[in-house]
């Protein structure tokens, strides 16, 4: 039945239909069984149901083709193949082995999938691409479906198959661009790759893009594993993540926060025992984890992603992954996701032209290429790059239950010219700097988001004007909003900074620092973010940017936290700023736990540990953090004295008062006009001794009819030195 055409195509493994001739067919009224097994001495043809030899197969050519005909048989029967394999290095006698042969078994992917996927409109590709354990006629193993249209031929090669590419050529659906094979007999924890003939003839190897599990670096094949069942979105959890709920996100990298012995890396389980509990002690109603995706490079930080459905092997399993979620939810705290669809390494065994063409990536540099990163940009124009996306966002959300997704690097995706000098990009259709098609993709991933996953959350950390980031798009998702639920506050972060990092003598000069974000704060629902980026790459700690002496750079650092929880809008704090960590974060260590044994540093903890309860317990303080009912200035012009003071309200008229002294000095006899007449109470002092300052407090505090700040109540209050103060009204 095999031309020599066949057999010399299939040693080669470039046959352009090895379904068309492998397995059983029917010729000229007669059975053959054609088979293609390297090493094997000889191979027998048995009657599935009854175990009994039918034909032996001959080797076609003396080569590791076998083909034969079943005499006396003009219809199809199941079958297997008892092979006899040839001593090997690792045996001396030959073995024999009874195998189910992958060319019996039927098409993998369901019509609709194909329509779905050739359309270009499947939502959840990961739920037919990729390896799914599954049975096919009564059979177990591993469907497996990869998308690579322009590849020549696909193979799936693995240790199960002595990573030999001619033994699994796969089938090709022309429809969708997707090649399948059912194999049976494979399991959980078999690892395998695609090994690709490209367009320019050019044969890779490819991890799964859409593997559940992949190998710890330096490994890189991808692992069989089931894709854990979806968990609906808990009631609690999508009343949490609301505009008018107390957002405090604990920034977490996994790999630093803490050392098991000294210098291993604590697994899932580990850290729902030892973070989970800590950052809910700290009062924090979020964590945020740094990416978790696969990764080859731990230097990245997770920020180059290669297994974007793979949680990184580095701590565990998915499972295992899983129970770190699920114990957080217990807990009552959120669990957000750094997700990066913004580019991707060029690893060989990556997207990076993954079927001998650039498949994922833009192909010109000039928009597929990141200058500042050294990686590829998805070319966000294809709708099956756009669904790949779409789709995994859907799956961390839906298949591991997290609350919301914070997208990496928005403004690097909104603009053509990012990072890039006149020459160096390419104007889009309309002959204007926006990638177009990366403002429809974010449309249409929160569009998907927030219409498959109510309650669930996407934060963007977007560095530009861009308007309506946070703001929903139109109907047609082709203008409008982007639909994030929520901003990154750069401008804010930035400003703030720049002026806690002045000398107080100076910053009498600059008080418009403190002062201007209030032009803007509720053109975006905003998160106020002291993150990583911070305390990296040269700029120091958050307390080495502090001015002064050791015990002026506390009280400055004290002061600011004080401002930002304060301040309207969401919070977002890196770790290790809570201990007022001395040196910058080093990814390679762990956070310095001792120093909560140094009262400096346990005091700083301790303010972070009640600023955060004191922002849950007064609505006022959260309620309406992206409205601008939420927010009054009281005094927003006393450069002179470096103070500003502000009221924050809620929905129900209740309020609390913000007071702020940036300079050294104790203000003495200090009058402030209070919003309301009554009686006010010290909530938070950053002055107080437990924090390790000075310990100049008011207690409580009585309102007279005397006007100031345009107001007709006031009090008389010693303002203390580097010091934020938040007063709140008492209980009736």
């Amino acid at each position: 039945m095999l031309t020599s055409n066949d057999i010399s195509a299939l040693l080669r493994a470039d046959h352009h239909d090895a379904f068309s001739v492998l397995g059983m067919h029917e010729k000229a009224g007669a059975i053959w069984v054609n088979a293609v097994l390297p090493g094997a001495e000889q191979v027998t043809v048995l009657d599935r149901q009854t175990g009994q030899p039918r034909a032996t197969l001959a080797a076609c050519l003396d080569t590791a083709v076998f083909s034969g005909l079943i005499p006396a048989s003009t219809e199809r029967f199941d079958y297997q193949l008892e092979v006899t394999w040839a001593p090997a290095p690792e045996r001396t006698t030959p073995h024999v082995q009874v195998l189910e042969d992958a060319y019996r078994f039927p098409f993998v992917l369901q019509e609709m999938d194909v329509w779905l996927l050739g359309e270009g409109s499947h939502q959840r590709p990961f739920e037919c691409l990729g390896a799914h354990l599954t049975s096919m006629l009564g059979v177990d193993g591993v469907s497996f479906a990869v998308w690579a249209p322009n590849a020549k031929r696909v193979s799936v090669v693995g240790s199960f198959n002595q990573w030999d590419g001619r033994r699994h050529p796969m089938r090709l659906r022309r429809e969708c661009g997707v090649w399948e094979i059912f194999i049976p007999g494979l399991m959980q924890g078999d690892i395998y790759k695609f090994e690709i003939l490209g367009a320019r003839g050019v044969i890779a190897l490819k991890a799964d893009p859409y593997a559940f599990q992949s190998q710890m670096r330096p490994d890189t094949a991808s692992v069989v594993y089931p894709l854990m069942p979806r968990r609906p979105m808990r009631a609690d959890r999508a009343a949490a993540n609301a505009l008018d709920q107390p957002l405090s996100i604990y920034e977490v990298h996994l790999g630093s926060w803490r050392k098991a012995d000294g210098w291993r890396w604590l697994n899932y389980r580990e850290l729902a025992d030892t973070l989970v509990p800590y950052a809910k002690e700290m009062g924090f109603t979020h964590l945020e984890l740094l990416p978790i995706s696969e990764h080859p490079f731990d230097g990245s930080w997770g920020y180059q992603p290669l297994g974007l459905f793979s949680p990184t092997a580095r701590f565990g399993t998915p499972e295992d992954f899983r129970f770190f979620v699920d114990a957080a939810h217990d807990a009552g705290l959120g669990v957000l996701l750094d997700w990066v669809p913004a580019h991707f390494p060029s690893d060989a065994h990556g997207l990076a032209e993954f079927d001998g063409t650039h498949l994922y990536e833009y192909a010109d540099p000039k928009e597929g290429f990141h200058q500042d990163w050294n990686t590829l940009i998805y070319n966000f124009g294809r709708t099956e790059v756009r669904n790949f996306l779409v789709g995994n966002a859907l799956y961390w959300l839906e298949h591991f239950g997290i609350d919301g997704l914070r997208v990496d690097a928005v403004a690097s995706m909104l603009y053509r010219d990012y990072s890039r000098q006149e020459g160096q990009w390419i104007p889009n259709a309309k002959g204007g700097r926006e990638n177009l098609e990366a403002i429809e993709f974010l449309r249409r991933m929160n569009f998907i988001v927030g219409t498959e996953r109510p309650g669930a959350i996407t934060l963007a950390e977007e560095s530009t004007s861009f308007p309506g980031v946070s703001r929903p798009p139109s109907a047609d998702l082709q203008s409008g909003g982007l639909g994030f639920h929520y901003k990154w506050n750069m401008g804010w972060m930035h400003d703030t900074l720049q002026y806690a990092a002045l000398d107080p003598v100076y910053r009498k000069h600059h008080q418009n620092q403190l002062t201007f974000g209030l032009m803007y704060a509720f053109s975006e629902n905003f998160i106020l973010p002291l993150s990583h980026d911070e305390v990296v790459h040269g700029k120091k700690s958050l307390l080495e940017k502090m001015p002064g002496d050791p015990w002026q750079r506390f009280a400055n650092l004290r002061a600011l936290y004080g401002f930002m929880w304060g301040y309207p809008g969401k919070k977002l704090l890196f770790m290790g700023c809570e201990l007022a960590q001395p040196t910058e974060w080093a990814d390679t260590g762990s956070l310095p736990w001792h120093l909560e044994g140094q009262s400096a540093h346990a005091g700083v903890q301790r303010l972070v540990r009640d600023l955060n309860r004191v922002y849950q317990a007064f609505p006022a303080l959260h309620q309406q953090d992206v409205k601008p009912g939420g927010f009054e200035w009281i005094s927003h012009s006393d450069a002179a004295q470096s103070v500003v003071a502000f009221t924050r309200w809620g929905e129900d008229g209740s309020c609390a008062v913000v007071v702020c002294n940036f300079t050294p000095v104790p203000r003495h006899g200090f009058r402030l006009g209070l919003p309301q007449a009554g009686e006010w109470l010290e909530t938070i002092n950053s002055d107080l001794a437990i924090y390790g300052g000075s310990g100049i407090a008011n207690g409580a505090l009585h309102t007279e009819n005397v006007s100031a700040h345009h107001r007709h109540q006031s009090v008389l209050l010693t303002l203390p030195p580097l010091a934020t103060v938040i007063l709140t009204k008492a209980s009736a």
